[in-house]
């Protein structure tokens, strides 16, 4: 089938991070430095991305104020005419950090939270790291830059939801996503110490509905549902291969920032293949684009065009299969190994274990 066009690209600049997460997606195998994109080659990369149809750009990572040469990369999304977001802890910025990316072009700021309070926020971030975001995300609304936060929810902070959101709204924030963990990576092994009671969840759905009613207008508040507690597979990134792609830092394309999740599928790397080869022709990212690749029930179900399946990654972690239906879907026959999960985590509490 032929591609569509992409519109959004995650650049991981570097898997390192001065935090420890127990929630990260990042993979279990993390890329070592001397095994990063040099700078001459993500320059290659934003360039043959724009002229794929991309508009927007996330610099992300790990921690991508650790990459010396993000200011250039800046640079090169802004001539290259794509708007750059950077996706940062936040620990390392400061108001001469914002104004150099600023200067080069860089459009907006998103700033990750653990939690609403310093000694919590501190111990899932496994750093003392709280008091220094909320020093950069002042800094940056005061540099005119539009500032986001994103917040992961888990078992932990999901009941500090109302102080959260109040939180974001004293510190100036023009959007607060509210993105139930998603069980890839680090937070896959932590999933037990992790996920939510329903009784949690559905109270934080309604603490977010009245919350995103009351700052309409001077806040924007998503609430992103969470995977497990649903019966319905989430339409992962639109479908995949089919509105963005992510490169790693080792310099891998990925349909998803966690398809590295599925056993047996390689990716083209941008070091030997263009970008629009590897979008267009590169085996990972037509593997489950469109329809054909869809077992019963997805091929005949009438919600195939607004979940697309749901999630790859999802089967594969959870069923050993990415091509099987999403295990959440209540329609899969694999639907009971996620009501185990939930039932076990409900009956048990378990310590968590720490990114890298």
């Amino acid at each position: 089938m032929s591609a569509p066009r992409p519109y959004g690209l995650l650049a991981e600049l570097t898997h390192w991070c001065p935090l420890s997460c127990p929630y990260c997606s990042n993979p279990l195998e993390l890329a070592a430095r001397r095994d990063e994109l040099p700078a001459e080659t993500w320059v290659r990369v934003l360039a043959q991305a724009a002229e794929l149809g991309v508009v927007q750009v996330g610099f992300s990572g790990g921690e991508p104020l650790l990459y010396r040469d993000l200011p250039r990369l800046v640079a090169t999304a802004r001539a290259e005419g794509m708007y750059s977001n950077l996706i940062t802890s936040g620990v390392g910025l400061d108001a001469g950090r914002i104004a150099e990316l600023r200067g080069e072009g860089l459009d907006a700021v998103q700033i990750s939270l653990q939690a609403d309070e310093a000694s919590l926020g501190d111990e899932v971030a496994g750093a003392a790291a709280h008091a220094r975001k909320l020093v950069a995300a002042r800094a940056v609304v005061e540099s005119g830059l539009p500032l986001g936060l994103n917040v992961v929810l888990h078992r932990r902070n999901i009941d500090r939801l109302e102080a959260i959101i109040a939180l974001a709204a004293s510190l100036g924030a023009m959007r607060l996503e509210l993105a139930n963990t998603q069980f890839y990576g680090w937070a896959f092994r932590n999933r037990a110490a992790l996920i939510p009671t329903r009784d949690q969840v559905l109270r934080a759905e309604r603490i977010a509905a009245r919350e995103a009613a009351r700052f309409a207008g001077r806040m924007q508040v998503i609430y992103v549902l969470p995977d497990y507690h649903e019966r319905r597979p989430k339409p992962c990134l639109h479908g995949w291969g089919a509105r963005s792609l992510t490169v790693n830092p080792r310099g891998d394309a990925l349909p998803c920032q966690a398809a590295n999740a599925i056993p047996g599928l390689a990716f083209d790397n941008v070091r030997a293949h263009s970008l629009a080869w590897i979008w267009r022709e590169g085996d990972a990212f037509n593997r489950f684009r469109g329809f054909d690749w869809m077992p019963e029930p997805c091929r005949s179900c009438p919600e195939r065009e607004r979940d697309f399946g749901g999630c790859r990654c999802q089967a594969a972690l959870l069923a050993g299969d990415a091509a099987r239906t999403d295990p959440v879907c209540e329609f899969s026959p694999d639907r009971p190994l996620v009501d185990a999960l939930l039932a076990d985590a409900a009956r048990n509490e378990a310590a968590w274990t720490y990114r890298g």
